[in-house]
């Protein structure tokens, strides 16, 4: 069966495609035409979207939860719930994130996250798919550990990461490391070697040990300027680094609340549009309303936006919708780039631009329609509606 999309516009990588109509079948963009408008008022479509703009469904590569779950329940139900929510807020894959937490608890969750993310895999639904672990911790700094439990963080050690290499069943995509610490480039290098990607952040790192870090691997930032040595003109930290190194991706969190408006600009202005990510960061409050919620094992209070426990923030509630039109309002930045930094970044980032970030004929159709003001109005993944 063949479904059509008609909208007014649409994102094709650099591009904006006006009076578009998009073509469906098995899952896939069969063609994406240009139509005129008066041709394009009186096609048959499916799903007509008049003032709608079509773009690539999101990837949030740095999530911990929502809708009261946390991905360290690791369930069924869990990611199930996950993905119903994330997938009416525009984001069609995410890469459940963890946090430091006893070893069993972290081998116990990355075992159940690999189950899930295979069966994800092969039986694509209209819930927005994990594609793999984010490892955030223990391998991070003491000095620079966020909420991260102190006792629980471990010098970055090749063996301890193949152990959880073998529990994840090589489902570990992405992983987070403070550069400074002992053996860091050793293991960045082991990492990376197995096709992982490596991110440097809650680090306490100079510019020479961030430096190394890069030349071991790391090719991107975890969000940046949370959790890292602050700028300073005489030693200017692994922040100036991250901004400075156009090779580098970079995260940030834009909710008003991790990263002041200003610094938002200023990083803009640093990694352009190519090399910006936007991030969430969320957990398991988000989409619930004020109240205590878990990060892993550890309590969380949120109030009216903000999470903290015992006074240091906590993740965010924030949506990467949200982070897209805050991101346009904090910078200027036009939709195309925002858009980009939530989709097409992410995707090339992790190396599988070739499957998400962009709509093109062929491609799984992971589609989000956007609202003038960039609301979610719908989300197709693999063609399919996921918002009744």
């Amino acid at each position: 069966m063949i479904r059509t999309i008609a909208a007014r516009r649409l994102l094709r990588g650099d591009n904006v495609v006006e009076y578009p109509l998009v073509s469906i079948e098995d899952g896939c963009i069969r063609s994406i035409e240009s139509l005129d408008p008066a041709s394009h008022h009186t096609a048959p479509a499916t799903h007509r979207f008049p003032d709608a703009t079509l773009v690539p469904s999101y990837f949030d590569i740095h999530i911990h939860g929502c809708a009261g779950h946390d991905v360290m329940e690791a369930t069924p139900q869990a990611l199930q719930i996950i993905g119903e929510f994330l997938s009416t807020r525009g984001v069609g894959a995410y890469l459940p994130t963890t946090v430091t937490s006893p070893r069993d608890e972290t081998l116990r969750a990355l075992s159940g996250l690999a189950t899930e993310i295979q069966k994800a895999r092969n039986n694509p639904s209209t819930r927005a798919t994990p594609l793999g672990v984010h490892l955030e911790g223990p391998f991070l700094s003491h000095r620079k550990r966020g909420v991260h439990t102190d006792g629980l963080l471990q010098a970055p050690s090749i063996d301890l990461f193949d152990r959880f290499w073998q529990a994840a069943e090589g489902q570990i995509r992405l992983m987070t490391i403070a550069p400074e610490l002992p053996c860091a480039s050793e293991l960045i290098a082991h990492a990376t070697s197995l096709g992982v990607r490596c991110s440097m952040g809650h680090s306490d790192a100079m510019v020479c040990e961030a430096e190394a870090g890069f030349l071991a691997g790391a090719r991107s930032a975890t969000h940046t300027f949370n959790a890292m040595r602050a700028l300073d003109h005489r030693e200017p930290g692994i922040a100036a680094y991250v901004l400075d190194k156009q090779e580098l991706f970079a995260e940030i969190i834009c909710d008003g609340i991790h990263v002041d408006p200003l610094m938002v600009r200023l990083f803009f202005k640093a990694k352009g549009a190519s090399r910006t990510m936007l991030v969430t960061d969320g957990m398991s409050a988000t989409g619930m309303p004020n109240g205590t919620y878990m990060l892993g094992g550890m309590q969380v209070e949120v109030l009216d936006g903000r999470c903290t426990s015992h006074g240091t923030l906590a993740g965010s509630v924030l949506t990467l919708d949200r982070g897209v039109q805050n991101f346009m309002e904090f910078t200027g930045a036009t939709l195309p780039i925002a858009v980009a930094a939530a989709s097409r970044n992410p995707s090339q980032m992790m190396g599988i631009a070739d499957a998400w970030g962009t709509l093109e004929e062929a491609r799984v159709a992971n589609i989000t329609v956007l609202s003038p003001s960039a609301q979610v109005v719908q989300t197709f993944l693999a063609g399919e509606p996921a918002i009744s």
